[in-house]
């Protein structure tokens, strides 16, 4: 008596003469999945996929040696594309920049702001409600007929490109994003705070967040420090050089903001170090923010 065709369980139709190593059933060559012992079928080896853990660096991030620093190449374009925009539209610097309180006149130029209004002036900034300047403001830079004009725009993208790639690697693409738009605002509140009147632009409250981030990273990795206090050194030396035509208070914001979220991510307790809690302290963060925009507004407009 001949003995019935064994066929592939996902096939009808194939004969099948190896079994799966995991689950005993009959699979065909097109559904065999090479294993370290024998052969697995297509769905077997995709739930294992599923219950592997993925490494992850001691910050939280993915270990990724092969990915590409994709939101650094983003950051780039958008400051880059928002640039291309200011010089066809100038006057997206006025209506985007951050900027804590102004008076805008019926001739559209804008006016010191002390506390008072008058007819025909409006109110203008983030006293006014115009809280999206706090972002906004991070991606514009001086326009091509100020005095360090496109340089400002040059200098910020060659050290993101720089800064911002070792950091995406270590942190991971959610959490790098977060700290770069955190260092943003964290910068731009602390212009409103101390320069309300001041209408001020650029990435560098991110790019000086960054720099207090490779920072940190060094540090809790164990690397030897010397080349990286270099390096920090003179980031600093700018931060106070640069005061002469830039904002010092964006960078010193910037980086107090960086270093802050950055060593919440390094050195939280290993229990601590997860996806839902990181968020929570980010959102308190921007909470603090918010209340410290709120104080600030309140004390303006009286």
């Amino acid at each position: 008596m001949e003995a019935a065709a064994t066929t592939c369980y996902r096939h009808p139709s194939t004969e099948a003469h190896v079994r799966c190593t995991r689950c005993d059933r009959r699979i065909c060559p097109d559904c065999m999945r090479e294993a370290s012992v024998g052969h697995q079928c297509v769905e077997c080896v995709k739930e294992g996929q599923r219950s592997v853990r993925r490494p992850r660096t001691v910050f939280g991030g993915a270990v990724s040696r092969a990915a590409a620093p994709v939101v650094t190449y983003v950051l780039m374009a958008l400051n880059v594309l928002v640039y291309l925009g200011e010089v066809v539209r100038p006057e997206i610097v006025d209506r985007f920049a951050v900027l804590g309180a102004a008076l805008t006149g019926p001739d559209g130029e804008q006016y010191y702001y002390r506390g008072d209004t008058f007819q025909g002036y409006e109110l203008t900034g983030v006293a006014d409600g115009e809280w999206y300047r706090l972002v906004t403001g991070a991606f514009l830079h001086l326009p091509p007929d100020a005095s360090f004009g496109v340089m400002h725009l040059l200098f910020n993208m060659f050290a993101l490109w720089n800064i911002g790639r070792a950091v995406e690697g270590q942190l991971g693409r959610a959490r790098y994003l977060a700290l770069y738009l955190l260092s943003a605002v964290g910068g731009s509140v602390l212009v409103y705070l101390l320069a309300p009147d001041t209408s001020t632009v650029g990435a560098s409250g991110a790019v000086f967040g960054l720099a207090a981030a490779y920072w940190v990273i060094h540090r809790r990795l164990g690397h030897d420090m010397a080349a990286v206090n270099r390096f920090m050194a003179g980031f600093l030396i700018w931060m106070v050089l640069s005061a002469l035509f830039t904002s010092w208070q964006g960078h010193l914001g910037g980086l107090l903001t960086g270093a802050l979220v950055t060593y919440g991510l390094a050195y939280a307790p290993a229990k601590l170090r997860t996806g839902p809690l990181q968020l929570a302290g980010g959102a308190v963060l921007l909470g603090l923010f918010a209340v410290a925009v709120v104080v600030k507004t309140s004390a303006l407009t009286g």
